[in-house]
């Protein structure tokens, strides 16, 4: 593991010292975020808000741009972490609930639901849960203000660390290389999302937010070729590289050795 890595970085990577935290008898027995997704817990300091289909964050939310913004409990809640953050209503995930969440197919539909929400707020959308691939918002959405809110409020690159940290926790690490691809695609291509704060953001945070380890050196290399003015990272290759991954289990090494397919 590079040792010039962040630390956090780092002790995700390690699975937290493969699952070796100290942890306090009390810690042992909590399940708030797995009561949580079930809804039988609120978020808070939020407010009584749940992700059922009903009434969820993931759909009461969605499109209210402002409350996204300038609400900072909520990320907690709908993306815990082996790790605390700033709020202290919300308990860091523990590895018995990792367990839980995984094996519950309603809460794994709903970490998915609020991983969409989050994407639209970002300008973009999930267009295969199966290969992780992402698009822009269509309309009447606007991915560019979206693009520009991502560019001038920095505390959303946490935010993504945040969630791409807890997709990989819950057994959804497939998603993760689709949103980094995907950023990369727009700023090879189209010169958006360029700015030195979501450079370094995804050079050192998101792009090592994937345990597996020839996956997160496959990106990391073709995220080098690409700023060093070697490869274009053009739409249909991102799609053609997330299909391979589907059909074969492995991204192809022939991209990054000079091939343009």
């Amino acid at each position: 593991m590079a040792v010039n890595l962040p630390r956090d970085i780092r002790a995700f990577l390690s699975e937290y010292h493969r699952k070796g935290l100290a942890r306090s008898p009390q810690e042992t027995e909590c399940n708030d975020n797995f009561e949580f997704y079930k809804n039988r817990l609120r978020c808070q300091p939020d407010g009584p808000i749940g992700v059922d289909v009903r009434g969820c964050t993931a759909n009461r939310w969605k499109g209210d741009y402002n409350k996204l913004e300038f609400g900072h409990g909520y990320i907690q809640w709908l993306f815990p972490i082996q790790e605390d953050g700033i709020n202290f209503a919300a308990q860091r995930l523990t590895p018995h609930e990792i367990s839980a969440m995984r094996a519950d197919a309603e809460v794994m539909r709903r970490i998915v639901r609020a991983y969409t929400m989050m994407l639209d707020f970002y300008g973009m959308r999930l267009q295969s849960e199966e290969t992780g691939l992402v698009g822009r918002a269509l309309p009447p959405g606007s991915y560019s203000s979206r693009y520009v809110n991502l560019l001038y409020a920095p505390h959303n690159n946490l935010r993504i660390s945040r969630i791409l940290k807890c997709l990989s926790e819950l057994g959804l690490e497939r998603l993760n290389a689709g949103f980094v691809l995907h950023v990369l695609n727009e700023q090879s291509e189209h010169a958006e999302l360029r700015s030195p704060f979501i450079c370094d953001s995804m050079d050192r945070w998101w792009a090592n937010c994937i345990r597996d380890d020839h996956e997160r050196e496959w990106v990391a290399r073709l995220i080098a070729r690409v700023r060093s003015g070697q490869r274009v990272f053009t739409r249909q290759m991102y799609e053609n590289v997330l299909e391979r991954r589907r059909q074969t289990g492995k991204f192809p090494t022939e991209l990054l050795d000079g091939s343009t397919s």
